[in-house]
C-alpha cells in the first residue's frame, strides 16, 4: 500500500492526525453484512464464481443502473477485457487516452493490443473532452477512453458522438467513479463499456483487488464473461484466446457487504467537498477544481503553488496528503512509443500543481476546516 495511504498512530502532542484513507469506520458499519457473506460463502464451499460473485453482479448492476455487471480480478483487468471486447472486430490501433490518469488506464491499452495516443486535458475539469481527443485522433484511432478522474464525469454526450462518427468505441474507465451518473443518467447508457475497480481505497472497494465492467449489452456480457474465465463456456474447451481475470468469492462477500453503504458514503464525500470549497475560496495559492454536483469525490485535488514545501507544512501538522498523479503519461518510460500530436501542456502544468487533500468517510466536516486552516496559514 502507498506510503500516503498508511494509517499510523502519532506520539505527538496535539490533535489527531488526519491520515489520507482509514478504512476502519467503513468496515465497522458493514461487519455484520460481511460477515453473514462470509458464513454463506464457507457453508457453499464454493470459492471461485460462485453465488457471491453472482449476488454481487446483480447488485451492482442494479446500484449502477447497467443491464449488467461481471465480475472480474482488477479495474486494469476490466478495461482490457472491455477493450478486447471492444475491438474484436476491429483492427487494433491506436486508443486515445488523456496525459493525466493512472499508469494503469495506458497499462490496459497495451495488454488488450492497442497503441496510444495521448491527449491533453481541459484546463478546468482536468478531464479528456471531445474536443482534446479529435486533437489527438489519428487515421488509425479505434476507440477513445474518457476517465472519470477523481470521481468527476467526463462530458460523455460530445464524446460519444464522436467515437460514433468515427466508428470508434468509447471505453470508459469509472474506477474513480462508483455511483456517478451523467445528466441524471447511467453511464451505461452512452456506450456499453464501462470499467470499475475495486481497490480498497475506492468509493467502493474490497480488501484487496478487484473489478468489474458494467454494460447495457447482453452480447458485450457475454464476451467479457468469456475472456474472464479462460475463453470457456463453462467446461474445459477453450473457444477464444483468453486469460484468467477472476474476482473471487471472498472479495464478493465484502463488496456485498459494503455495496449499501455507498450511496451514503458518496453524499458524506459530498459534504466533506462542500466544506473544502468553502473553506479555501479565494485563498492565494490555491486553485479549486470545477465544480460539478455530479462528482462522486473519490479525491479532493487542488492545484497549489509550492506543493513540496506546502505537503511538508501539512505532514508536520499531522495531515497526509497524496498526488494523483505526479507524471503525465507521456513521461512514463513505458509509454514512451506513445503518440502525442500535441504537447499536453495542461497536464504537464497541473502534474506540477496537483494535491490530493484527504477525504472519505473517516473525515468529518471539521477535519476539512482544520486541513484548510493549515493550508491557509501557510500561504498567508
Amino acid at each position: 500500500m502507498p506510503k500516503q495511504y498508511v494509517n499510523r498512530e502519532s506520539d505527538r502532542s496535539g490533535p489527531p492526525p488526519i491520515p489520507m484513507v482509514d478504512l476502519r469506520p467503513l468496515l465497522r458499519a458493514a461487519r455484520g453484512r460481511i460477515h453473514a457473506r462470509l458464513s454463506e460463502m464457507h457453508a457453499a464451499g464454493q470459492y471461485i464464481l460462485g453465488p457471491q460473485v453472482a449476488g454481487f453482479e446483480a447488485e451492482f448492476a442494479t446500484a449502477t443502473g447497467a443491464h449488467s455487471a461481471i465480475g472480474v480480478s482488477t479495474g486494469t483487468a476490466a478495461l482490457e477485457l472491455a477493450l478486447r471486447t471492444a475491438l474484436a472486430n476491429r483492427t487494433k490501433g491506436e486508443v486515445v487516452v488523456p496525459a493525466l490518469t493512472s499508469l494503469f488506464t495506458a497499462q490496459a491499452v497495451l495488454a488488450a493490443g492497442g497503441r496510444l495516443s495521448i491527449a491533453d486535458v481541459d484546463e478546468e475539469s482536468l478531464l479528456l473532452t471531445a474536443t482534446g481527443a479529435e486533437v489527438a485522433w489519428g487515421p488509425s484511432t479505434s476507440a477513445v477512453v474518457a476517465v472519470h478522474l477523481y470521481g468527476r464525469p467526463c462530458q460523455l454526450g460530445a464524446l460519444a458522438r464522436l467515437a460514433r462518427d468515427r466508428s470508434a468505441a468509447l471505453i470508459q474507465d469509472a474506477c474513480q467513479a462508483h455511483g456517478a451518473r451523467h445528466l441524471g443518467r447511467p453511464l451505461t447508457d452512452f456506450s456499453p463499456y464501462v470499467c470499475y475497480s475495486f481497490y480498497p481505497t475506492k468509493n467502493l472497494g474490497c480488501l484487496g483487488d478487484g473489478g468489474a465492467v458494467a454494460t447495457s449489452s447482453k452480447a458485450v456480457e457475454s464476451h467479457v464473461r468469456l475472456l474472464r474465465d479462460g475463453g470457456r463456456r463453462g467446461g474445459q474447451v477453450a473457444a477464444v484466446t483468453a486469460g484468467n481475470a477472476r474476482l473471487d468469492e471472498m472479495h464478493a462477500c465484502y463488496l456485498r457487504g459494503l455495496l449499501p453503504s455507498l450511496e451514503p458514503n458518496n453524499r458524506h464525500r459530498a459534504r466533506v467537498a462542500e466544506q473544502y470549497h468553502e473553506a479555501l475560496r479565494d485563498c492565494p495559492g490555491v486553485r479549486l477544481p470545477a465544480w460539478s454536483d455530479e462528482s462522486v469525490h473519490h479525491l479532493f485535488v487542488v492545484r497549489v503553488k509550492r506543493r513540496t514545501k506546502l505537503r511538508e507544512h501539512l505532514l508536520a501538522a499531522g495531515i497526509q496528503t497524496g498526488i494523483h498523479y505526479p507524471v503525465p503519461l507521456h513521461r512514463h518510460p513505458a509509454f514512451r512509443e506513445a503518440r502525442v500530436a500535441a504537447p499536453p501542456v495542461v497536464a504537464e502544468r497541473a502534474c506540477r500543481e496537483i494535491l490530493s487533500l484527504p477525504i472519505g468517510v473517516h473525515i468529518r466536516p471539521r477535519d476539512a476546516e482544520r486541513v484548510a486552516a493549515e493550508i491557509r496559514r501557510f500561504y498567508t
